[in-house]
This record gives structure tokens, sequence and C-alpha cells, in this order.
């Protein structure tokens, strides 16, 4: 019985690709980034409706008097963000089984001490900012701290996740021109650029 035949090119690829099995971490679920847009999206409007039309105010005061409002953003937003980070969990476990590695290999834990570096520091950035009564730089200051933290982790996944981070990052720069607009860009970043982002990770490696 003949053996298969194996070409150069085809043998060069196999091991390009266990290459970068062993040095990224390439099972993350495209669908954990669409839903964590969607959370997102779904934030933003909860909290678009307690600052425009619930009816203790009829707009968003950027005045002392709006940091009433900060305990409701923020549970919004720990919300969202605990949503997100436990579909995302789930997903790129399952992911990572299917695909026969492990969500703590070490290119997993790289990856995951790359990325919360830099989202560590800004979200000590942003508390440093409320406390100060900065608030309104919390959205952009958010967006681009996250934006760091896809481009530095990006090098421990794959290369696409950069791009991610190149986007939020200078959609944050872009949102401090116009910070009366914070809460559409943190819409805008978090949820529609994590949900096309997501669909493009799914069609691409997942469909």
């Amino acid at each position: 019985m003949l053996e298969k035949y194996t070409s150069p090119e085809e043998t060069l690829t196999e091991i390009r690709h266990l290459m970068e099995r062993s040095s990224r971490f390439i099972s993350l679920s495209g669908l954990s980034g669409v839903l964590a847009g969607v959370y997102a999206l779904v934030g933003a409007l909860a909290a678009y409706y307690h600052l425009y039309m619930s009816p203790q105010r009829s707009a968003v005061d950027y005045s002392p008097r709006a940091e009433s409002s900060l305990p409701f953003l923020f549970a919004d937003a720990a919300i969202v963000l605990i949503f997100a980070v436990g579909t995302g969990i789930f997903l790129t476990t399952r992911k990572a089984k299917k695909d026969g590695s492990s969500l703590f290999d070490a290119a997993a834990k790289r990856l995951i001490i790359n990325l919360c570096i830099p989202l560590l520091a800004g979200g000590i950035f942003c508390i440093v900012l409320t406390s100060r009564g900065d608030w309104h730089y919390v959205a952009p200051t958010m967006l681009m701290f996250y934006g760091l933290a896809l481009i530095n982790a990006s090098k421990y996944t794959r290369n696409d996740v950069r791009s991610l981070g190149i986007a939020e990052l200078l959609l944050g720069m872009l949102c401090l021109t116009v910070l009366q607009y914070g809460l559409f860009f943190w819409a805008l970043g978090f949820g529609v650029l994590h949900i096309a982002y997501g669909t493009y990770m799914y069609l691409k490696y997942e469909k």
C-alpha cells in the first residue's frame, strides 16, 4: 500500500501551524466577541435611559450634580463586564477543548498577563479621574487603555486582535475632542466594534 505523499509546502505549513499553536493562544471565540458587543450596547442603552430619559433628568448634566449618576453607571459597567468576561471564558474554554488546546497553557497565560497590565493601569487611572471630578474623561480613557491592552496582548494571539486594538485606541483619542458624546463612543467601541470584530473572527476561523 502506497503512503500518501506530502509535499514540502504542506510540511512547512504544518510546522508553521504547530509553532504558532505553541507560541500563541489561537482559540479565542469570535462568538464571545459578538455577545460582549451586545452586552455593551444593552448597557449603553440603560445608561442613556438613565441620563436622558428618566423622569429625574431630561438631559445629561456635566456639572458636579451629575455625579449622582456615577453609582448607576459604575454598576451598569460592572454588570456588562461580568457578563462579557463570563461568556468569553465559557465559549473560549469550549473552543479550546474542541481545538485540543488548554485554556491555561503558557501562551494563554502570557496573553492574559499582557492584557491585564494595561487594563489594571487604566482602571486605576479611571478611579483617580473620578475621584478628582474629571469623570467625563473616563469613557475615552477606557477606550484608549483597552486598545493599548489589545495591542500589547496581540503578539500572543491572532494578529487580528491588534487591528481591533488600534481601532479602539483611535476611537478613544477622537472621543477626547468631543467629551459630550462619551457614551456614544463607548457604545461604538465596546459594542459595535466588538460585534463587527467577533463576526469577522467567527466567519474567518470558526465557520
